[in-house]
């Protein structure tokens, strides 16, 4: 009995010296999707290399193995396995094969996250930064006095919160001017617009756009989800243009503005005609929420299918263990294809209704994102609904795609300003 037990004890280390790596598998097979990423981040930022192999298994995560490692999984209940060095070299064999749509994308940095949100409670919650909690990944609140501090370079990646870039607090005032938050987002806007010689929260905000739009030029990542995509371009083409209302600013809009819009300062829209109705819950025609005409049980978009080999970014991009992902409303629901630049490229799409939900484009050395919609898990989420407990929905398709530009910095690569 003694000489079994010290022969299992042996066979048992012979087995752990020989296994040299751990897989987090990301197609179906995964328990917990999303929590897979906040391991990536938390490997990263302990000086360690992660192989996220594109296409393989729905975009798996590898790792050089280590105990401290696979305690962690264990921990936050992932799904792993653990494999010798065999078994990592055939894999990464399969995945050079050239006729394979797959690749090795090395990730060697944890990016520095920043979230531009306002300081005070708002009464609703911001998917990114639900995700973020869950996964484990750390994060920086910001605003716009950090951003007009010139804080902005300390970070690798930026998300916009549900802003209104334009200065018309998300064209709340109809349904909400009455309430205690609208009123106090107003009266903070008005006093860090005066704290820095604005006379107008619109001027602060452009003031802001201009601010992120060099974060970008100069090498960053931004990520924008909701209304803050569009209003942040709607702000851009509006410079020097007056496009709001009195409720909003104290005096009337300029009448000619839509004639006055310059869109070669927009990052991915054009031709957009913006809304002049105070009353009406919209910005411009840039978002289909208001026109598009798809019942539930078809609100589905498509991710497109990209050359691994190729195109790496738009294929980071959309790593996922399914193609169709449901759809679901926000502010600013998904993008009209038809103002969408010709330089931008459309990620996932309903090809049928003619609206984008997630496209990508560069700009100088940086690039920008932008995802339609408010919450992946929440088909029509209302002011004042209680935030998406992630814990029910551990493996979504939709959040994963959030939590893909926050991995994506990891693999920055230099390239020529464009």
């Amino acid at each position: 009995m003694k000489k079994l037990s010290i022969f299992t004890f042996l066979f048992f280390v012979a087995l752990v010296a020989k296994a040299s790596y751990i897989l987090l598998p990301m197609d179906n097979s995964q328990k917990d999707h999303l929590k897979c990423y906040g391991i990536a981040y938390w490997f990263l930022e302990k000086g360690g290399k992660v192989d996220w192999m594109l296409n393989y298994r729905g975009g798996s995560f590898c790792f050089q193995y280590s105990d401290e490692l696979e305690k962690e999984c264990l921990i936050r209940g992932v799904s792993y396995d653990v494999i010798p060095d065999a078994s990592y070299n055939n894999i990464v064999a399969e995945i050079a094969n050239p006729e394979a749509n797959m690749d090795v994308m090395k990730l060697e940095k944890s990016p520095k996250v920043a979230v531009y949100s306002p300081k005070t409670k708002q009464p609703w919650d911001d998917a990114v930064t639900l995700v973020l909690t869950y996964a484990e990944i750390p994060y920086t609140v910001v605003y716009d006095q950090e951003v007009m501090d010139g804080e902005l370079p300390k970070y690798d990646w930026l998300h916009l919160h549900h802003e209104d870039f334009t200065g018309q607090y998300g064209k709340f005032w109809s349904a909400y001017h009455t309430q205690a938050w609208y009123q106090q987002q107003v009266e903070e806007n008005e006093a860090i617009a005066k704290e820095y010689g604005f006379t107008k929260v619109s001027q602060l905000k452009l003031a802001v756009a201009h601010k992120i739009r060099d974060f970008v030029s100069g090498g960053g990542f931004l990520f924008a989800m909701c209304s803050a995509a569009d209003s942040y371009d709607i702000a851009l083409a509006a410079e020097g243009v007056d496009i709001c209302e009195v409720m909003f600013d104290g005096d009337p809009a300029d009448p000619g503005a839509q004639a006055k819009l310059d869109y070669e300062k927009c990052f991915a829209f054009e031709d957009f005609t913006i809304s002049r109705n105070p009353y009406e819950y919209r910005i411009s025609d840039i978002d289909v929420s208001q026109t598009r005409n798809v019942d539930k049980p078809l609100d589905f978009f498509t991710l497109f299918d990209f050359s691994a080999k190729w195109d790496p970014v738009p294929t980071m991009l959309t790593q996922c263990h399914e193609r169709t992902i449901p759809g679901f409303f926000g502010q600013t629901t998904a993008f009209n294809n038809s103002l969408i630049k010709s330089s931008v490229l459309i990620m996932g799409e309903n090809k049928a209704a003619n609206e984008a939900r997630y496209i990508h484009g560069e700009y100088g050395y940086g690039t920008w994102t932008f995802y339609g919609g408010h919450d992946p898990e929440d088909y029509k989420h209302y002011v004042g609904d209680p935030p998406t407990e992630l814990e029910l929905h551990p493996n979504s398709a939709g959040y994963r795609l959030i939590l893909n530009n926050v991995l994506f910095p990891a693999a920055k690569k230099q390239k020529q300003k464009t």
